[in-house]
């Protein structure tokens, strides 16, 4: 008679009944991790069975104790199943319906959701369990902590300070207006009752084209936040961008197109079939080499055979600068030439040459066009040393701004009109205002 350890309710009947058994309590302390001691215990029990019957004994049903999932595989093994240790503790904290159970051990390869029960707590892995749980629910989610015959109702973050081992913790659900945390479900689930028939009067009638732009401006004012390192800022609008996508995915579930679940296994698949460096058979050395093999996976799956159409694939209501960025670097990749100094430079000044014509000219439609091929140039020139056009025009814009307001706050403070000065006193004003903005 073997049993995987002593502390368990099992042995403790064994030994009242007065039936002798081993056990492998002494693997514990030699095994780094739960998966080693399941092998190892398992390639025991092999051993012993090699030339005598063993039966090896388990707390409730075999399929929730690792090592005897192992030894099932074998026919030669006789299966004795008994209630699981989930249904048993999960009827003692009076659970009514379906619930997720699962062991303290595997805690971290689950998926969880309430109502849980988790079961096989030991000294060592009972804060680890409080942990993860806090981390998901709160630390205020009430819990069952049942050990002998009671089940003591207590927060979750006392569960290791209860003053005894509980044999499992339950978390029974909790209504969604009492949750202190939340989850994907819950998030997609209030946008649908925002949606009901008797939800939120404006959120029943929004339509793709009607909160369009709702998108662009969450993911500027994201932008914002990170720009500004606002990390308070940057959990809010992470959630209203995400809001956004899953808005869009709603509307069309309810117009049978896509659902959520469409959505979310489309980026995993994306994620997948183009990091093939990484999930498949591809090399690639350092960022560049992995955004070269993220390029090649997409123009294959998009069905792009010719570099034309990629791009002509990047989206026009990008704006401007961006979209002549990716523009350009995706005709570099099909062959036209490469951004550097020297092509820039021939580049540029036959370009202004040909915008100085046309406006000695007064054309207007001449100048706007010669204006942008000139404006196409320096987007050039930033890929040429590896800069971030539209960041640097950004940057500059914000820079320029906050110069003008320290030149004009000097003006002012002065006593003078910005209007009336002379091109030597606005020379000045600029310098100290460049001055002040260095500081």
């Amino acid at each position: 008679m073997l049993v995987r350890t002593r502390h368990i309710a099992g042995a403790k009947s064994l030994e009242e009944e007065g039936i002798g058994f081993s056990d492998f309590d002494g693997l514990y302390e030699h095994c780094h991790n739960y998966d080693t001691l399941t092998r190892r215990i398992a390639a025991e029990v092999r051993r012993r069975a090699k030339d005598r019957t063993v039966c090896y004994c388990v707390d409730g049903s075999a399929f929730e104790d690792a090592a005897a999932r192992r030894l099932l595989r074998s026919k030669s093994v006789r299966l004795i199943d008994s209630v699981s240790k989930g249904a048993y503790y999960a009827g003692r904290a009076h659970l009514e319906g379906s619930f997720c159970a699962v062991s303290a051990f595997d805690l971290e390869n689950f998926r969880l959701t309430r109502p849980l029960v988790v079961y096989d707590i030991t000294q060592d892995n009972l804060s680890d369990v409080k942990l993860s749980l806090s981390e998901l629910y709160g630390d205020e989610a009430p819990a069952l902590l049942c050990h002998g015959e009671k089940a003591s109702r207590l927060p979750l973050y006392e569960a290791d300070r209860a003053g005894f081992l509980p044999e499992a913790l339950v978390l029974p659900d909790v209504p969604l207006l009492e949750k202190k945390r939340f989850d994907f479900e819950d998030f997609v689930s209030i946008l649908k009752r925002l949606r009901a028939p008797d939800g939120c009067p404006w959120d029943r009638v929004q339509t793709h084209e009607s909160i369009r732009i709702n998108g662009i401006e969450e993911m500027y004012e994201l932008v914002d936040a990170i720009d500004r390192e606002d990390i308070p800022r940057m959990l809010e609008e992470t959630g209203d961008v995400l809001m956004q996508a899953v808005f869009h995915a709603l509307i069309e579930e309810e117009k049978g197109g896509f659902t959520v679940s469409d959505m979310v296994t489309a980026v995993c698949e994306k994620l997948i079939t183009r990091h093939t460096h990484v999930f498949g058979s591809d090399k690639a050395q350092g960022a560049e080499g992995a955004l070269s093999v993220w390029e090649k996976n997409k123009m294959k799956e998009k069905g792009q055979a010719t570099y034309s159409a990629a791009v002509n694939d990047v989206p026009e209501c990008f704006p401007a600068l961006l979209r002549a960025q990716k523009i350009a670097k995706r005709m570099e990749k099909g062959g036209w030439d490469a951004a550097t100094f020297e092509n820039f430079e021939r580049k540029f000044r036959e370009e202004y040459g040909e915008l100085r014509e046309a406006f000695a000219a007064g054309d207007r439609a001449a100048i706007e066009e010669e204006l942008g091929d000139v404006l196409f140039c320096a987007v050039e020139l930033g890929r040429a040393v590896g800069a971030d056009c539209e960041q640097a025009l950004l940057d500059t814009v914000k820079k320029a701004a906050a110069r003008y307001t320290a030149y004009e706050g000097l003006v002012l403070a002065d006593g003078k009109d910005v209007h009336a000065l002379s091109k030597e006193e606005k020379a000045d004003y600029y310098r100290r205002a460049k001055d002040a903005s260095r500081a």
